[in-house]
């Protein structure tokens, strides 16, 4: 496994990085506690990812039964984006996923999605075990159920991610105000 990111770094660098959107389906929305505010925050990561050159892969659990990923989302997808579809609840080891994180070489993965508990949990543990820096963006991050939230948050931290939001996520991958994305990344979180 080649590492590409110095692994004393725990600060999002956008050559290292990948943005990992999981699960975000039709089938969830009336379901997830404060959908809405996940939805905008995860539309605000693929849009400022777009803006910063860093690659999105999105996956898909069971889409004939669960929907495809929202259209709100979707929309925002850039072209290049790797979308799979999956039957195991975590992806860090489909096979799909893995190629597409080899190919791309990046081993910082920011992650956000649904549901905390479960697709969300054991795809942070799988690429945890597999030696990837995996940022929990926790705003952008959501279930059902409240205890089962946190219990998720408390469980991946304790493992070894890196929790963020998606300010501090973005402010990290920018590293300054001089940098040529700013203010079109300043205005979404605006």
């Amino acid at each position: 496994m080649t590492t590409t990111a110095p692994s004393a770094s725990r600060l999002l660098h956008p050559n290292h990085s990948l943005l990992l959107v999981v699960d975000v389906q039709e089938k969830f929305a009336p379901v997830i506690e404060h959908y809405e505010r996940l939805l905008e925050k995860c539309a605000i990561l693929i849009q400022a990812c777009h803006l910063l050159e860093i690659p999105v892969v999105v996956s898909e659990q069971y889409p004939k039964g669960l929907g495809y990923t929202v259209e709100q989302l979707k929309r925002l997808l850039p072209a290049e984006a790797a979308v799979f579809e999956k039957i195991s609840f975590g992806c860090g080891r489909s096979p799909e996923l893995q190629q597409t994180l080899a190919d791309l070489n990046r081993r910082q993965i920011i992650v956000c999605g649904i549901e905390a508990h479960v697709c969300v949990s054991q795809t942070v543990h799988q690429l945890l075990e597999e030696g990837y820096q995996v940022h929990t963006v926790q705003d952008a991050i959501g279930a059902r159920h409240k205890l089962n939230y946190k219990a998720a948050l408390a469980k991946m931290q304790q493992s070894g991610t890196i929790p963020a939001t998606v300010e501090m996520a973005l402010f990290e991958l920018l590293g300054s105000a001089s940098h040529k994305a700013f203010k079109q990344v300043q205005a979404l979180i605006k």
